[in-house]
């Protein structure tokens, strides 16, 4: 507790202006998608069971409903390992999956494609990748990823964590047909 309570404290000092520009503006995404985009504070149990401050770049149309989600998926004692933009890993998302780090806003394509991600719409979150990889055949992504019940912060199918997304109308790549993406949640909404 004390923990989340000097973050707050050093947000509040310092405000978001160097965080918006450090977390958000720093990728290379075009102004009127940055300019959706918002940094939401959250918090989470970690893998030591504390409770603790995460920090996602999201679209501010669900900025309200990520706070939701993520208090309900801390009530439920749900482990989340790090929580913290990706542009703490330089927009690399190799880098932040093996580091085992939840994040939302990338701007970036699906991997092997020209299509943008919904990461890059502010729209998906990945939570706990390096448990909850993505599977496609027999190849694994990170490929430190590691899919087993055992591991702290594993999504399944009837985990809190997919029922609290799927009430709110989110999809969970634990149910796509062709591949596995057991790390990732996204929301589409309609226009």
């Amino acid at each position: 507790m004390k923990k989340i309570i000097f973050l707050l404290f050093i947000i509040v000092i310092f405000g978001f202006s160097y965080s918006k520009d450090k977390y958000i503006n720093k990728s290379n995404a075009p102004k009127d998608i940055t300019s959706q985009m918002t940094l939401v504070q959250v918090e989470y149990i970690d893998y030591n069971g504390k409770e603790n401050l995460g920090l996602l770049v999201v679209n501010k149309k669900i900025e309200k409903e990520i706070i939701e989600i993520f208090k309900e998926i801390k009530e439920s004692g749900f482990q989340i390992e790090k929580m913290i933009p990706i542009s703490e890993y330089d927009w690399d998302d190799d880098k932040s999956m093996e580091d085992n780090n939840t994040s939302g806003y990338n701007y970036r394509f699906v991997a092997n494609t020209t299509k943008l991600s919904n990461h890059s719409f502010g729209m998906a979150i990945d939570i706990n990748p390096r448990y909850n990889p993505m599977i496609v055949k027999d190849k694994i992504y990170p490929p430190n990823g590691s899919y087993s019940k055992e591991n702290k912060g594993t999504i399944v199918a009837d985990s809190p964590v997919v029922k609290v997304f799927k009430k709110r109308g989110w999809t969970w790549g634990g149910d796509y047909k062709t591949i596995k993406d057991f790390q990732h949640f996204e929301k589409v909404i309609k226009k």
